[in-house]
């Protein structure tokens, strides 16, 4: 997005801002024509609890930016000074979020990324590695196809050192090793069901004799 837009991009951890005009002052330090990212914002704030202003400076030692406090930064005067702003959040829990937080207004666009598919491997083999096609693309994008794995996960493949070659070669393997860990997980879930379905049958069957010896 930065790049295509040709936008600032700048990484808001939440977590390390001690209170919300501190949130305001970064606000105010950042450049127009800029892109805001605040990853897994379900971890970054209390949520469920719009802590005033006035609690907060009650408790000095206990300071953290609050949801009252991030509802007027999305939305308040601080969210539309200067030139053109993005702000994008990350969660793997978006029911963990407070409906006032999701509302239009203040999140626009809610995009689910799912898992990594073969057009989406293509375009990141474009901007990772610069090439449109090559001779193992065919076999890569089997394994996606056999694999639930994350574009993060197949990018982070494909920012590694070496040849193209070499590179795509290990995303190979890579998703050959992530397809038969995902089956033994699978496997062990299945077995942990029956053996967990047979004991229920067994307190079944005891509870069953139990009534027939009281009958």
């Amino acid at each position: 997005m930065a790049n295509h837009l040709k936008f600032y991009i700048y990484d808001l951890e939440l977590t390390v801002v001690n209170s919300n005009s501190q949130l305001r002052r970064l606000l105010i330090a950042t450049a127009n024509r800029s892109i805001l990212v605040v990853e897994d914002i379900d971890c970054s704030i209390k949520l469920k609890n719009r802590t005033s202003d006035d609690e907060e400076s009650e408790n000095p030692r206990h300071k953290k930016v609050t949801l009252s406090g991030l509802l007027y930064f999305i939305d308040g005067l601080w969210s539309s000074c200067g030139d053109e702003r993005i702000i994008v959040f990350t969660t793997n829990y978006k029911e963990k979020l407070d409906a006032a937080l999701l509302r239009p207004g203040r999140m626009d666009m809610h995009i689910h990324m799912s898992y990594c598919t073969p057009s989406a491997f293509k375009v990141l083999a474009l901007n990772y590695l610069n090439i449109k096609e090559h001779e193992l693309f065919g076999e890569i994008e089997e394994g996606i196809k056999k694999t639930e794995v994350s574009p993060a996960d197949v990018a982070e493949q494909l920012m590694r050192n070496g040849t193209v070659d070499y590179i795509l070669q290990s995303l190979i393997e890579f998703l050959r090793l992530k397809s038969e860990q995902d089956k033994a997980k699978q496997e062990k879930q299945e077995l942990e069901k029956e053996e967990e379905d047979s004991e229920v049958e067994k307190e079944c069957c005891i509870l069953e004799y139990l009534s027939m010896l009281f009958l």
